[in-house]
């Protein structure tokens, strides 16, 4: 692998963003240190580091940097999706731009779809085996629980992904006003919620708060977020963010906590909006120097290796970290009490054991994230490709969305949880999952 690396590295173009790469790597990175720092373990079940100590709570405001991926992912998806277009016929102009939009799809759907179904199939076959067996309980349970939960996080990408045509769009349109919109809307959610008292009108905030994020990278990627523009984007999140924290019925930490009435996280918060603000405000500023230390071959070269392995080692660290406090357990290593002086000595060599069969997770399934053939979009055959990538992308969002939260526990005895309204169980979460991607590649196959 280390000398594919650097021939990836050696041949990238002077026009690449590098710090995109790095926005990237170093945001998920961030999440998985922050879910193995937070995760507070002892032989009776899973508790929140948060919850027992809560004066860390502000760290989540350096931490909780799940805004900054959306915000790259804006970049991205404007610039792979103006790309193709450039690429379309120009005959038959509504099936050229039904395969453009299937091309986009594929190939932003399939790096990330078949390391998560390939996560989904393997540990779904594991709990099936353990439930069958009569396991399920203990640490074992909450494993099968929680290792899903990241999962929420490709839900919503994929939901990017979809709506990134139309949005776009309404960016070349309106610009900034593209933004304000969706921002306006999240605003007048939270005023239906917490002023009016409306019911469910909050979920609406999963669309708004993170697809305004996910609007701010069509900004930079027309080069309309200068030093100046990010330097009020930080200090107005900033402030706002606080003033709603102080003022406002939002709590402090921006992750979710255990018995909280409001979460910043799900749903969404306009608290949550604001620190993103900040926080895409703060990158930028920090764009000139990154890029400067991004030249020299060996951090590029370090990005290059973490950036082809990224989304195999987010969707595995918790399997790894529960890994790890099973093998303690095991060993009949005392858990120390979370957050006494000796659970803090423990953190380094827990840390290192993670990391270490996280490298080995990676090594054993990485393959599944190298990215396939690109697809040309108004080949012959590639009619209605569109709305079947569309279908498939529909359905591998309310699956993996369902699955993040009712998990593989309860995979035999019908346990549900709400999406939205909707109860779904582990089994039917699969199914739509399972189908969804089969769409996508059949439409992608449509296009070759």
């Amino acid at each position: 692998m280390g000398s594919s690396v650097r021939e990836l590295a050696g041949a990238t173009p002077a026009t690449r963003d590098r710090y995109v790469d790095l926005l990237r790597v170093a945001s998920l990175g961030a999440v998985v240190l922050g879910h193995w720092l937070m995760a507070a373990v002892t032989p009776d079940g899973v508790g929140n580091l948060l919850a027992v100590v809560p004066a860390l709570q502000p760290l989540t405001w350096l931490l909780q940097v799940m805004p900054v991926f959306f915000f790259v992912g804006g970049f991205s998806h404007a610039l792979s999706y103006r790309s193709l277009l450039r690429k379309r016929p120009e005959a038959a102009p509504g099936a050229a731009a039904d395969s453009v939009y299937s091309a986009f799809l594929r190939a932003r759907l399939q790096r990330l779809l078949r390391p998560t179904m390939v996560f989904v199939l393997v540990w779904g076959a594991a709990a099936l085996l353990v439930q069958l067996l009569g396991g399920g309980g203990g640490l074992t349970g909450v494993t099968l629980r929680m290792v899903t939960q990241p999962l929420w996080f490709i839900g919503i990408y994929l939901a990017m992904v979809a709506f990134t045509p139309p949005l776009l769009k309404l960016h070349e349109r309106y610009g900034w006003g593209a933004f304000a919109g969706l921002a306006g809307a999240a605003v007048t959610v939270d005023v239906l919620r917490f002023a009016a008292g409306v019911p469910y009108v909050e979920f609406l905030n999963f669309a708004f708060v993170w697809l305004a994020v996910h609007q701010l990278g069509f900004l930079r990627a027309d080069g309309r977020i200068d030093l100046r523009r990010a330097a009020l984007l930080a200090g107005g999140g900033l402030v706002t963010a606080t003033a709603l924290v102080a003022f406002g019925p939002y709590p402090l930490s921006m992750v979710g906590m255990p018995g909280e009435k409001v979460s910043n996280m799900a749903p969404p918060t306009l608290a949550l909006l604001a620190h993103g603000l900040w926080l895409v405000g703060a990158v930028e500023l920090l764009r000139a120097p990154a890029a400067r230390l991004l030249e020299r071959p060996r951090v590029w070269r370090t990005v290059v290796a973490a950036n082809g392995v990224a989304m195999t080692a987010f969707l595995w660290h918790l399997t790894a970290m529960f890994g790890v406090y099973g093998a303690l357990l095991a060993l009949d290593v005392a858990l120390p009490e979370p957050a006494s002086a000796a659970w803090w000595a423990q953190v380094p060599l827990r840390l290192a054991l993670a990391a270490a069969l996280t490298a080995a997770l990676v090594a054993a399934f990485r393959t599944f994230e190298r990215p396939a053939a690109p697809a040309t979009p108004g080949t012959p055959g590639s009619s209605g490709a569109g709305p079947l990538a569309a279908l498939g992308a529909t359905l591998c969002l309310l699956g993996v969305l369902g699955l993040s939260m009712v998990g593989f526990n309860g995979l035999l005895d019908g346990r549900t949880a709400l999406l939205i309204a909707i109860p779904v169980s582990a089994p039917a979460a699969v199914a739509m999952t399972l189908g969804g991607w089969l769409l996508v590649e059949r439409a992608g196959r449509g296009m070759r």
